[in-house]
């Protein structure tokens, strides 16, 4: 009796899966092997060099994308901002002190306010340009709001003024409503443009002038590479020097000391456009525009003539703003530097001189003597409200002339630190990359 013959073992679609593993596990032997540690490393170090080359130059790219906005666009918008806010104050003030004067204004005071609509226009102009067509989509928008309203205030003046001329009671209405809209509408458009403005401002001085973080930690990580690299090399090889690895460091150890040499400089020329220019800039405007507030509230109370108490209270509160305490004037005063600090001193004194001849004129005024208080908020003696306003706006005028220069100086000598780094730092990282994989592969030539 024959035993009974086991059937044949069934064929598997699987059999090539040992010849795999089998390529795998060769890979992972040869990856344990001193020629396997060295092409990773030659791998690694090449494709870390121009990952860190990259970032870096991107990383610096950026820096220099913001200072070019502080030169080209935030900082000239902010100016803009800034001089929009006082030509349509100072337009408003001189309106009044025309309207003031009678039937026949003066010529200068004319020609004033003409260049202040003019100096108000170019600066919409200039902020318009550089927004997108949604910010004027926004009926509410502060460029939608000053666009719409200029004209409707211009027309209104010179209703005022034609009135006027004629003797015709109805012009003082067309003034009060067109100094109305300057206070209700534009100027609070104004300021919040140049909010808007220096807030951007501010953020652009942020970007360029941070830390380099990201900078220093990606040249780090290059150097501690390429100094394990090098250990790795002398414990199997038994030589010191590696003249690829040691070219590749050099180009590292120079690529981080430029960027942070630059960066530093660049920090500390941001750093001086803050404390020396912008933000000085800020609290001076912010002194004008004060100013210019009291200035126009001043001759608005005689428009209104017997009905301007809101306006004093207004012009009170002005000045309130400008000497109060801690005050913009004396806030100014303590940020100052070099000659900036002698024009502030200037606008101090001016101001109170200027509050003295105002109180005379409400004195003037409460006595019944209007025409006597018209002619010392408009004459052009040097005694007048309008010498002493004058006089307390030049100094602020030149202050800020001063430290928007210092700004603009400042920008542009950061932007020059930042000259060829871009692409000094793309060169040495082709360096460091072609440095090490020469140096490794001078070591693997002796395992063939």
């Amino acid at each position: 009796m024959t035993a009974p013959t086991a059937a044949p073992p069934a064929r598997s679609d699987s059999a090539p899966a040992p010849e795999r593993s089998g390529r795998v596990g060769e890979l992972r032997e040869l990856a344990r092997t001193t020629p396997g540690v060295l092409v990773v490393l030659t791998v690694a170090l090449v494709l870390v060099s121009l990952l860190v080359g990259l970032f870096t130059a991107l990383n610096v790219q950026s820096r220099a994308k913001a200072l070019d906005d502080l030169a080209a666009r935030s900082g000239p918008l902010s100016i803009a901002a800034q001089d929009l806010y006082r030509s349509l104050s100072d337009a408003d003030a001189t309106a009044n002190s025309a309207f003031l004067a009678g039937g026949l204004e003066r010529a200068d005071v004319r020609a004033r306010y003409e260049a202040d609509i003019a100096q108000a226009t170019a600066a919409l102009g200039t902020a318009v340009a550089a927004r997108e067509p949604a910010d004027l989509a926004d009926p509410e928008s502060p460029l939608s709001v000053l666009s719409r309203e200029l004209s409707t205030y211009t027309g209104l003046v010179e209703t005022a003024r034609a009135n006027n001329r004629q003797g015709l009671p109805v012009g003082a209405a067309y003034q009060r409503e067109a100094s109305n809209l300057m206070r209700e509408e534009l100027l609070p458009a104004a300021q919040r443009l140049y909010t808007d403005e220096t807030a951007v401002l501010r953020a652009d001085q942020d970007r360029a002038g941070g830390l380099p973080v990201v900078e220093v930690l990606l040249g780090l990580v290059l150097l501690a590479l390429l100094v394990l690299a090098q250990r790795y090399l002398r414990q199997r090889t038994r030589r010191r020097l590696n003249i690829g690895l040691l070219v590749a460091t050099g180009a590292a150890v120079l690529s981080l000391a430029w960027v942070l040499i630059a960066t530093t400089g660049v920090m500390a020329n941001v750093d001086a456009s803050q404390e020396n220019g912008s933000e000085q800039t800020d609290v001076l405007a912010q002194a004008r525009i004060a100013a210019l507030a009291a200035r126009g509230n001043e001759t608005l109370t005689l428009v209104a003539r017997g009905s301007g108490a809101q306006a004093e209270d207004d012009y009170q509160e002005a000045v309130g703003r400008l000497v109060t305490g801690g005050g913009l004037l004396a806030r100014a005063q303590d940020i100052a530097t070099g000659a900036v600090r002698e024009d502030v001193q200037a606008a101090i004194v001016a101001q109170r001189d200027w509050h003295e001849v105002h109180d005379r004129i409400r004195q003037l005024d409460g006595d019944g003597d209007y025409l006597g208080a018209v002619a010392l908020t408009i004459g052009p003696g040097e005694d007048g409200a309008a010498a002493k306003f004058d006089a307390v706006d030049t100094a602020l005028r030149e202050a800020i002339a001063a430290t928007e220069a210092t700004f603009e100086d400042e920008v542009a000598q950061a932007d020059g630190a930042l000259t060829g780094t871009v692409i000094g730092v793309l060169a040495l990282a082709l360096l460091a990359a072609a440095g090490a994989a020469t140096g490794i592969w001078q070591r693997l030539k002796e395992y063939r």
